[in-house]
């Protein structure tokens, strides 16, 4: 939807930053990273969903398609605000450097964010309560709603809202007007705890600009079930009469996996979001903008055509293709910002049609170059088949890490890729970096992982899988070297990024 820059940048979620406080946070580390991608000579800084996380630690399951995900709030920022004492920081246990212990983090940093909600209730100034307020007003659309889901699932042990008292469940609005009232110090955390969040992104955005680096973010196409969007929206979703999904997404078997991915996400009721000219969708984008410069769209092919699977169904094999209306929702979203930097992740099963409707808002697709080196000299993942308007990257988020990749393929793969490549093999990362960065995409980047020639047990996802791993890779401040910074850098002076 809008011209883009020829630059290259780093793909790393601000939980892998380090930090003593067992999962990256947005605090001095984000703007020592921040420096040393300007270092580097990097333009772009690409980033996972934002949100909530909620069960599973997945960046693409979240509590609240509107919210941040507090786990990634500073204390240290938090304690320099005069809300947390030095000696409740010192409680700290003693959390692994180099991974993301959910299931410990949870419990022990939601106990400092209680803390200083506390401390800041009872000790905020007149200025910063009227500052909060002010933001809480502007924000009311998906706040209030996000707030109360957040507490009454805590009334409720946690479980799903469709699990709730029925009059909850269905939203009646004398029992919200109850539960406001009832639940009243959790609303307000959950709403500090945003507060917050968004305060510390805005401080990291500033620091990126400042540095002429753009943030990469990303919408997934679809909610988590258990969701305040999905609670507070009903009419907008495909679901039983208990709240239960009717047809939830995933994709068809594929590259990933033989039995396709049953994600359990609710599809949308399209026809009904036409309605008021897909106002969900408007705002979702809208706020997004707010955190982001570009904004990476997950699964852009189910805007053309979704896979949709019965709710009941154990695997995503069962699944149907059924239609979705993507140039009106893009029309509509045109109509209402112009040309919004947009990239459509357009792998998996692409037809013309998908094709047609990324062509047709001019949005770049994405190409992996791992995935170039099965087919023949006309592999769309190839270097030489490639328009200007397009993305690269070595692989992604879902994939291996390049060297884990490479150690797992056969001898004929290898030899393709060397041949193609014209390399001995022997720096492999490397010459995927160096081919992507002089490939004509006008956008170029890499997982800190690949830069850093990480092996598979550094890979950030395996899709179809839950815990393990996943989501929980993180890197120490002495990786990221002057030597490796200037190494960067002359490629991406020499590629003219």
């Amino acid at each position: 939807m809008t011209s883009f820059s020829r630059s290259s940048g780093v793909l790393l979620h601000p939980s892998s930053l380090p930090g003593r406080f067992g999962i990256g946070t947005l605090g001095m580390a984000a703007l020592e990273w921040i420096d040393w991608l300007a270092e580097a000579g990097q333009k772009l800084w690409q980033v996972l969903p934002l949100g909530h996380t909620g069960y599973g630690d997945s960046p693409y399951q979240s509590f609240g398609a509107f919210a941040g995900n507090p786990l990634l709030i500073d204390l240290e920022l938090l304690r320099a605000a005069g809300l947390l004492s030095v000696e409740a920081l010192q409680s700290a246990p003693d959390f692994p450097q180099d991974t993301v212990d959910y299931g410990w983090i949870y419990i022990w940093k939601w106990q400092m964010l209680r803390q200083a909600a506390e401390n800041w209730q009872a000790n905020a100034s007149k200025d910063e309560r009227t500052i909060f307020t002010n933001w809480r007003v502007a924000n009311a659309s998906w706040l209030e709603d996000y707030a109360l889901f957040m507490a009454c699932k805590n009334a409720h042990g946690g479980n799903p809202w469709n699990t709730w008292k029925p009059e909850l469940v269905c939203r009646d609005s004398k029992a919200l007007e109850i539960a406001r009232v009832e639940y009243a110090a959790d609303v307000m955390l959950y709403a500090l705890a945003q507060f917050w969040f968004f305060s510390q992104w805005a401080m990291v955005q500033r620091a990126a600009h400042a540095k002429s680096i753009r943030i990469v973010g990303d919408i997934p196409i679809f909610v988590a079930h258990d969701s305040s969007d999905v609670w507070a929206n009903q009419h907008l979703f495909a679901l039983e009469p208990d709240g239960s999904p009717s047809v939830v997404a995933g994709v068809p078997p594929d590259y990933f996996s033989a039995t396709g991915q049953l994600w359990g996400n609710p599809h949308y009721r399209f026809d009904v979001m036409a309605k008021d000219g897909f106002a969900w969708w408007l705002q979702r984008f809208e706020e997004t903008f707010k955190t982001v410069d570009i904004v990476r769209v997950d699964h852009f092919r189910g805007f053309e055509a979704y896979w949709e699977i019965p709710g009941t169904a154990e695997t995503a094999i069962t699944g149907q293709w059924v239609k979705a209306p993507g140039v009106e929702l893009f029309n509509a979203v045109r109509a209402k910002f112009g040309d919004l930097a947009i990239i459509a992740e357009d792998l998996g099963v692409i037809t013309p049609e998908v094709e047609a409707l990324r062509d047709g808002f001019n949005l770049p697709g994405m190409k992996i170059l791992q995935f170039a080196f099965y087919g023949d000299q006309n592999d769309p993942f190839l270097p030489h088949m490639y328009t200007e308007n397009c993305v690269v990257y070595t692989g992604t988020h879902d994939n291996d890490t390049t060297l884990g990749w490479w150690n797992a393929e056969p001898e004929t793969v290898r030899s393709k890729a060397k041949a193609y490549l014209g390399v001995t093999g022997k720096d492999i990362v490397w010459d995927l970096i160096q081919a992507a960065w002089n490939s004509k995409a006008v956008m170029a980047l890499a997982p800190l992982q690949d830069l850093l020639k990480l092996p598979t047990e550094q890979r950030m996802n395996l899709p179809g899988t839950l815990g393990g791993t996943n989501w929980a890779w993180r890197y120490s401040s002495q990786d990221l070297s002057k030597k490796l910074a200037a190494k960067l850098k002359a490629l991406t002076v020499s590629s003219k990024r």
